[in-house]
């Protein structure tokens, strides 16, 4: 049970500390994040379906395309309603997810697609235990993401400019940093990394233009848990989800359908108890 909910953890993180990076800099809750993640998907699934590019393999290609696409959204979306009250801003990335999905719907119809890659029923020892090899690199190169992400944000440059702004954008554009290109940036990184767990949730899942939805409630019941922008507490409240329907689901009677509903009991709690988030 541990360990499913571990390795379940680290998709968990990478799908959604693009949404806290979102959160935390520009300040806007994004509920077109997990389409951007089923978008990521549907391209991994077409690249293996078309050219037998394994969905790992094609994650440069899948991030990069997926950032442009995030991009080219803020650009002639998000942009202006920055300054707007935050209920336009929920309103219109909520009608970006209905668009996105109605428009998967049309291109794809709504058939999950498989991608059945060589070794998706092939299993790992770990030590007494066994594991499919899918989900321990998915959760291996989720989590390599994933730090790296923390390592761009305390280490380089950009990083710095990001924090920086996020802290007082005033101050920071009065410093020098073009606060706008890097907003542009931020939300672009975000669905990228989103982009880049619908690529690997290819090897584990089905596709369907419906996934983004239920992984957009994930992301922000985690940074829920997390503490709003707070960036740094993603991975601990990915582990408190992922043990979370994990026991759920190994000791509830039924509990593969209840685990769904987790994610809305830990939001409920967390806001009852301690609202700034367990990590903050």
């Amino acid at each position: 049970m541990l360990i499913f909910g571990v390795l379940r953890s680290g998709l968990y993180s990478l799908a959604s500390v693009g949404l806290a990076l979102s959160v935390g800099v520009i300040g806007i809750v994004n509920f077109a994040h997990g389409e951007f993640l089923m978008l990521g998907a549907y391209m991994g699934y077409w690249l293996f379906a078309s050219y037998g590019v394994d969905p790992l393999a094609a994650i440069p290609l899948g991030a990069a395309a997926i950032f442009l696409i995030g991009s080219l959204t803020y650009r002639s979306a998000i942009q202006r309603v920055l300054r707007a009250p935050e209920l336009n801003q929920m309103l219109l990335t909520f009608g970006i997810s209905i668009f996105l999905q109605n428009l998967a719907i049309i291109l794809w119809t709504g058939d999950p697609r498989v991608a059945t890659v060589s070794y998706k029923a092939t299993a790992v020892s770990l030590g007494p235990f066994t594991v499919g090899l899918p989900q321990l690199l998915v959760f291996a190169v989720a989590m390599t993401l994933t730090l790296s992400l923390y390592a761009v944000l305390g280490r380089t440059r950009i990083g710095k400019a990001m924090r920086a702004v996020a802290q007082n954008r005033l101050g920071a554009s009065l410093l020098g940093i073009e606060v706008d290109r890097v907003y542009l940036l931020a939300f672009g990184l975000s669905t990228a990394l989103a982009g880049t767990a619908g690529l690997m949730i290819t090897l584990q899942l089905s596709v369907s233009p419906f996934i983004g939805l239920l992984y957009t409630l994930k992301a922000f019941a985690i940074i829920v848990i997390a503490g709003l922008g707070n960036i740094n507490g993603v991975i601990y409240a990915s582990l408190v989800l992922g043990l979370s329907e994990a026991f759920v689901e190994f000791y509830v009677p039924q509990g593969g359908g209840w685990a769904e509903g987790v994610f809305f009991l830990l939001i409920l709690l967390v806001l009852l108890v301690r609202p700034q988030g367990l990590f903050k």
